[in-house]
Order: C-alpha cells, then structure tokens, then sequence
C-alpha cells in the first residue's frame, strides 16, 4: 500500500521545460509534442525505481533511446548496459544468447558461454523486438523477472541474476495473446510501466523541426549546403503519413540532399521521395499495421486488380496497333471487349496473354511473372542490395522484421 502511494507520487511530479530541453540535447532528441515530452517525463521518473518498463510504438519512432535514459538517471547507471534486437538472432540461437551455455550442450557448442544476463548482472538489459521471442524464451524469461534465476543451456544449476529490463516493441502484445504468440503473463511483467512513443504523423511541427536538423546534418557530413524547403514542402511534409517514421524522414532528407542540385526543395520534388507505402511493397510483405480502409481486405482482391489492369492495358494496346495498321491502310476489324482474347492465367506460375487477331503476321505476347514468391524474392534482393547487406536496414525498407527477413532470406536461399 506504502509502495503504491509512493509509485504514485513519483509519477505525478512534472518536471520543468528547462529539465525536458536538458535531457533533449543529452540524448539527441528533437521535438516538442506532448506525447514526446510525456514519455520522457515518464522514462527519467521511473528510472529511479526497479520495475519493469515496456516501452512501444511504431517501427522507426526512436524507442531505442529511452532506455538509455532509464538507465543513464537510475541507481544502475555505473553498470553495464546491454541493447539485445531479439529479431535479430535465429530462433535456435537465442537461448544461448540470453542465458549462455554450458561446454557441450549442443552442436558446436566448444566451450562454456556466459549470456547477456550473466554479463549484465547488477546493470540493464534492453531487450528490443521483444515480441519476436520464441515461447519457449519467453518462458525463461518470464522465470528470470519473477525470482531472478536462469539456467544455463544444458545445465541444470539455476543461476542467479540481478537485472533491471526494458522491453520494447512495435507489435500489438493484446493481439499477439490472442493469436498464441505472446504469453499474456509474461505482457502482464513486463508492462509494469508502460511507455508510449507517438508515431511522427501525430507530432505535428516535430515533422519540420527535424527535417531542418537532418538537413543540417548531412550539409556538414557532406561538405554541402544545407537544403531549404520551400512553403509548399513544409506542407506536403506535415501531410505526409509516414508509415517509417523518424527513420524514413531522416533517410528522404539525406537522399535528397546528395542526388538534388537545387538546394531549395519545392513539394513537386519533395514528392518524389515520398512513396505511397502501399503501392511499393506486395500484398505478402505489407506490413498489417499499416493497412487501414483504403487498402484491399485480402491478398486475392490485389491480384484480381492486378489482372484487371492488365487485362485493360492489354485492350489499350491493341487499340494503338489498330490505330497504325489503319494508317499503313490496312483493313483490321474494330476491337471491342467482345472480341475473343486468348488469356491464360496462372496466379502460381506465368501468365501468358497471346491477341490472335486478324493482324497479319502480328502476334503480341505477353510474358509475365505474377509468381508472389519471385516478386518477394525481387524485392528482398533489392532492399538487401540497397542497403549494402544491412538486414535491419532492409527489414525496415520492406516492412517487416529482422526475424522475419532472416526467415526469408533462408527459404529462398539468398546469401
């Protein structure tokens, strides 16, 4: 009851603007939305106790910073401070990442391990990505928060460990309980004190604030002048969803700033580096979270579009061949929908669409994959190679995990 009151009044206490502006420029942080201050307020006053903080918010948000601030203003701040990206390491390995092993205990396991829980006894650990974390780990997790005690793979002497953990996450936990893959007792734990990093879309003038900061980053990185935008781009800038976040903007602004000559940025230019998210990623790698009202309900609704298009360019063309065999004074009947069209599909395969009409000597084909899979692979292949190999970097282009991407990148044989 004393405990309770006590937690209360250290989360009512506000602290100052000046206080707010101090932490901003020691951490790197840019902006002024409520929602922003609010987290940071939130971070620096529970750092001083020893509860468990779940941290979430969209991918590319920043929340890899607040618990550095958790740690940096807490009792902890002269240990150890480990950062784990648990979608990062491949399901077979975590275990022995986290809580080490035993000399032995598996395939290639030469020697004794410690794990990220032994090194960072009486320090934090970060465990980001956490709903990545197979349930089997989650389990050793759950084990570790509640008596401090761990086993080592292949060992069956539990281990003791005193570590504060922050946990982070840009998936909805109440939904992954619903389908199976996160323990709720385990959400329960962790979301001590939960911490709320609001999407950019939702911090209004942050948007411009650091658009002006990242162009005056990549101006001295890059010995350049920095870009300006004009009137209409600060607008189109605030209108913008980004889907990334901080990251997209950070990644557009610096694009920018190397490929543009012009150093005044319109909204005409400015949008070309603004992808709609929708149109640039397939069905199968769209990351759910981003789906709203606008976007088809299912993958099979996309293709038959797909289809649809196609088969409407396909009438265009043959319009525009009729068109010049009428100039060359040949006599080829009108085309109409009515007109048979030789169209064979394969959603799995190839489709080939071949116009056997009375054109002579005319056949045109057209040979296209619609194979999901292939075009996965493509754009994997593409963001691997844009990004030089950096799968975080690539995961977060198309959207999905690192896990995931780590996934992929297995099944399809890519090295």
């Amino acid at each position: 009851m004393h405990f309770c009151l006590l937690f209360f009044v250290i989360l009512s206490v506000e602290l100052s603007n000046m206080e707010i502006q101090t932490i901003k420029n020691r951490f790197g942080i840019i902006g002024n939305s409520p929602g922003l201050n609010r987290a940071i307020e939130i971070a620096v006053q529970v750092a001083s106790t020893e509860l468990s903080v779940l941290i979430t918010g969209e991918s590319g948000t920043g929340k890899e910073v607040f618990p550095q601030i958790i740690h940096q203003f807490s009792p902890r701040k002269h240990n150890i401070y480990i950062a784990v990206n648990c979608g990062a390491i491949p399901e077979g390995t975590i275990d022995s990442e986290l809580f080490g092993h035993e000399k032995g205990s598996f395939t290639g396991a030469t020697d004794k391990r410690k794990g990220y829980f032994e090194v960072a006894d009486k320090g934090t650990i970060f465990l980001d990505e956490v709903a990545e974390m197979p349930l089997a780990t989650q389990a050793r997790l759950l084990r570790v928060l509640e008596t401090g005690e761990f086993f080592k793979v292949g060992s069956s002497i539990p281990q003791k460990t005193n570590v504060r953990v922050v946990a982070a996450t840009n998936v909805d936990l109440l939904k992954a309980i619903q389908t199976g893959r996160f323990r709720e007792d385990l959400f329960y734990r962790l979301s001590t004190i939960p911490i709320f990093i609001p999407p950019l879309r939702q911090r209004g003038e942050d948007i411009l604030l650091l658009a002006r900061k990242f162009a005056a980053d990549f101006a001295e990185k890059y010995r350049m002048p920095a870009i300006r935008f004009t009137n209409d781009a600060q607008q189109a800038l605030m209108e913008y969803s980004w889907p990334g976040n901080v990251r997209q903007l950070k990644n557009i602004v610096e694009q920018i700033s190397i490929i543009e000559t012009e150093r005044e940025i319109h909204a005409e230019t400015l949008k070309r580096y603004l992808p709609d998210a929708f149109q640039t990623k397939l069905p199968a790698i769209i990351n759910s979270e981003y789906v709203d009202q606008k976007t088809f309900n299912t993958e099979r609704e996309i293709l038959f579009q797909i289809l649809f298009d196609m088969r409407k360019d396909i009438a265009e063309l043959k319009q525009q061949v009729q068109d010049i065999m009428h100039e060359r004074s040949v006599n080829i009947p009108t085309p109409s929908f009515s007109t048979p069209i030789k169209e064979n599909v394969n959603i799995i395969g190839k489709r080939d669409i071949t116009l056997d009409e009375n054109i002579e000597d005319t056949e045109i084909v057209e040979d296209e994959s619609l194979s999901i899979q292939e075009k996965e692979k493509e754009l994997i292949v593409k963001a691997l190679e844009k990004h030089n190999g950096k799968r975080k970097l690539a995961a977060a282009e198309l959207g999905i995990s690192e896990r995931t991407l780590y996934r992929k990148i297995k099944e399809y044989n890519l090295s």
